[in-house]
């Protein structure tokens, strides 16, 4: 492919067991220059954009599943916390998807670096939470035609960020439609990652909107504490990783001391970080039925965003003063 100098390692910017990820430079497309046909000839020349290409390995029964399925959710997804679809490549052994590229990257590149941390203050990740938060409740509950899709797979290294710090969630290989009129699926195998997979589907098979709740908890306090929830340090308690930490943290009451340091040297309030740590230790209870709505996990964030900012404009005002 010309874009990637044949999938050369210069344009690799990652991967999985799955599919392997590259940047690439490509230029409109027949319906784009249509649609610009007023522009001369020189402007159009210069029309370029920036696209991740997904490319799927060759094809096996589990990762043709997964790029088909991915395919199918990306067609229908429509939402500005969701990535958008490109363009698509099926000939042969080769499974390729293109999106849109979020030229800040990853959200677990940020959890991981503590150069990079500093980057995402309190405010701003707020701000991360609630565009995830609003995907997901657009997948749980908004989507055309009654439609609902569990996505399975909500983990800060399926986040991506865009050039104004938005997040968008870029992954959706492992997504199930959840059936009109039922509340739950009942599979035979664990779709997921581990640090992050609701375990009462894990024992049970039962799939519900609940079990991305609980991924998305999990997403939460990584972004509080400002570590990925399968950081050796707390894989080394538990396979369960970060999630096992917090339960076990919470029930010391040295919950608080997980927090980021980054955030405690800021002029953080601290309402607004009790609000978020109740919601989001809500989103980890181990039954699905005690977990709350996306909807509300929202209105929570919403408030919690509301005191920060209220913090922020205080803390400016004194400094200028």
């Amino acid at each position: 492919m010309l874009a990637t100098d044949n999938f050369s390692a210069t344009y690799h910017i990652g991967g999985t067991t799955y599919y392997e990820l590259y940047k690439a430079e490509l230029g409109l497309d027949k319906e784009n220059v249509a649609s610009l046909e007023e522009k001369n000839n020189s402007e159009l020349s210069k029309t370029r954009t920036t696209a991740v290409i997904k490319r799927v390995f060759p094809r096996e029964a589990r990762r043709g599943d997964v790029f088909t399925t991915e395919l199918e959710m990306l067609t229908i997804c429509k939402h500005r916390n969701i990535v958008t679809l490109l363009g698509v490549c099926d000939e042969g052994s080769e499974m390729i998807l293109v999106v849109e590229h979020a030229s800040n990257g990853y959200l677990d590149e940020y959890l991981f670096n503590i150069k990079y941390r500093p980057i995402l203050s309190w405010a701003k990740r707020l701000k991360i939470c609630l565009d995830v938060g609003h995907a997901l409740n657009y997948l749980h509950y908004e989507m055309e035609n009654q439609k609902t899709i569990i996505n399975c797979d909500i983990r800060s290294g399926t986040i991506a960020l865009d050039e104004n710090w938005g997040a968008k969630i870029v992954d959706f290989g492992f997504s199930i439609f959840l059936p009109p009129n039922l509340d739950a699926l009942h599979l035979n195998c664990i779709l997921g990652h581990e640090c992050s997979i609701d375990p009462e589907y894990e024992d049970t098979g039962k799939l519900k909107r609940e079990s991305d709740v609980y991924s998305f908890g999990v997403v939460l306090f990584e972004i509080l504490c400002g570590r990925v929830a399968n950081d050796d340090e707390f894989t080394r308690e538990s396979d369960k990783g970060l999630a096992f930490v917090i339960r076990r943290c919470f029930h010391e009451g040295t919950l608080k001391e997980m927090i980021d340091p980054i955030i405690k040297n800021e002029c953080t309030n601290k309402d607004s970080l009790d609000v978020f740590i109740k919601i989001a230790y809500q989103c980890l209870a181990k039954t699905q039925d005690q977990r709350p709505t996306m909807k509300v996990v929202i209105k929570e964030l919403e408030k919690a965003l509301t005191l920060q900012v209220s913090q922020d404009t205080f803390c400016l005002y004194s400094f200028s003063t």
